[in-house]
């Protein structure tokens, strides 16, 4: 392993049993990367210590290690997994700290995922450009990028905050380099499903580009800005709101639909059937955030009802556990979600 074990002792004192508590020390052979890996102040040791409620005490380029048993060695694969993506020329932020916890932890839970052996090395799934390389942060992101790759279609589903429409232009950007696509094509209903733009000021891009402005910054975070610019002004990227895809083919494409749940059902059908030969097709968003008409359903709900079971579709379900900005995101989706769920207990139990 990139981090080499030193050092087995006798357990500190812990409020666990004797046989459950673990201490070892980790020496990394690079003193710059060790110190990179630990972080300024040794804020990302700190923050695994507060998340695996462990002991980790750095030395130089050693760290001592001591706590339960199984947290200990979730921080070892943390602190492996952090390392090696050092060792390969990526960055380590706060939010990568963040996410191997989680995959570190993931793998005690026995999850399902085929990157996740318990005890093992963490393996995670990664979209590569030449501008950033992004590593899945939570068990879902793994199992989405992992379904961008091998499917035609990929319905991503789930709160703000999850990552699905980031990696989702993540990796058309990623297939566009490849030269696996020839073109970008991002859609999203406008203002609303009625995408009523008369009244805004400009052309359509002008009327269109501030409801696709997350698409953009996701863009530019993948590439250099004057590729991206000449890529739009040539067409390989292309702005198409969606009530203008109709009757084209888009083939040789990566086709993202963002904000589906403003769809409607034939808006939906539309957008589906206009997928072509070396197509691939990507829809993300909130079934619990539909701002349609009332009594209008949504294309993005009834679709994942009807595709159900479909060769070449798959779907990835977020929940608020997979929220990667800011902790208090997470706890106001959590908290949404219970206080719908007590209005719908209530509505049915008045009925």
């Amino acid at each position: 392993m990139n981090g080499h074990e030193l050092v087995s002792s006798s357990p500190r004192q812990s409020k666990t049993s004797a046989t459950d508590v673990n201490h070892f020390v980790l020496t990394f052979e690079n003193n710059r990367f060790a110190s990179e890996l630990f972080g300024q102040f040794d804020q990302n040791l700190k923050l695994i210590e507060q998340r695996l409620h462990i002991d980790a005490r750095p030395r130089g380029n050693s760290v001592a290690i001591s706590g339960d048993m199984v947290a200990t060695n979730q921080a070892r694969r943390a602190l492996d997994y952090l390392y090696g993506r050092l060792q390969n020329g990526s960055t380590v932020d706060v939010s990568d700290v963040e996410g191997a916890i989680r995959m570190a932890v993931a793998a005690d839970d026995q999850l399902q995922l085929p990157t996740l052996e318990k005890k093992a090395k963490l393996n995670l799934a990664q979209i590569s450009t030449r501008k950033k390389t992004i590593a899945a942060r939570t068990p879902t992101q793994d199992a989405y990028i992992r379904a961008l790759e091998r499917s035609e279609l990929v319905f991503g589903v789930g709160p703000a905050g999850t990552g699905k429409t980031y990696l989702a232009v993540a990796h058309a950007a990623q297939l566009l380099e490849r030269g696996a696509v020839d073109r970008i094509v991002l859609s999203r209903p406008a203002v609303e499903a009625g995408e009523r733009l008369g009244f805004l000021p400009g052309d359509m891009k002008d009327k269109v580009d501030p409801y696709l402005r997350p698409l953009y910054d996701a863009l530019y975070d993948m590439m250099p800005g004057d590729k991206v610019e000449r890529a739009i002004t040539a067409g390989v990227i292309e702005i198409a709101p969606l009530a203008f895809m109709r009757g084209r083919t888009l083939a040789n494409a990566a086709v993202i639909l963002d904000e589906a749940q403003n769809t409607t059902a034939m808006q939906m059908k539309m957008f589906l059937t206009r997928l072509g030969e070396n197509g691939r097709m990507i829809v993300t968003g909130d079934p619990s955030q539909v701002d349609l008409p009332r009594g209008v359903k949504s294309g993005l709900v009834e679709a994942l009802q009807i595709l159900r079971g479909v060769e070449g579709v798959s779907v990835v379900r977020f929940k608020d556990a997979d929220v990667v900005r800011h902790p208090m995101v997470a706890r106001i989706v959590r908290a949404y979600e219970a206080s719908t769920a007590v209005h719908d207990e209530s509505e049915q139990s008045d009925r």
